[in-house]
């Protein structure tokens, strides 16, 4: 039969709290890096957008009017299931405003 110890109980006791810290430590630093991945890829996304926009602007004189049509003719590739893009065009001759949101 094993004896236990209250030294070595104490010692398993700390031992186990260790293990949880880390691994909760862990969990939280994952879950940290998803988040500034997701955030950066919005930011790619826009600025991704914005240059096919200024790409058209450049070929055919004016800004396009609906992001489809930079998907379209500009070979641009939104993940529409992961992120919410919103494309405002208010003239031809005005950079548009885009704002990409993860979902």
């Amino acid at each position: 039969m094993i004896r236990l110890t209250t030294r070595s109980l104490r010692r398993r006791v700390v031992a186990a709290l260790v293990a949880v810290a880390a691994v909760c430590a862990l969990a939280g630093g994952i879950a940290l890096m998803r988040t500034a991945a997701i955030e950066q890829g919005a930011a790619s996304l826009r600025a991704s957008v914005l240059g096919c926009a200024m790409q058209c602007c450049a070929v055919e004189g004016s800004y396009p009017a609906t992001l489809e049509y930079l998907e379209e003719h500009y070979g641009l590739t939104v993940d529409h299931e992961s992120y919410v893009v919103l494309y405002e065009s208010f003239a031809s001759n005005v950079l548009p405003s885009v704002v990409v949101r993860p979902r």
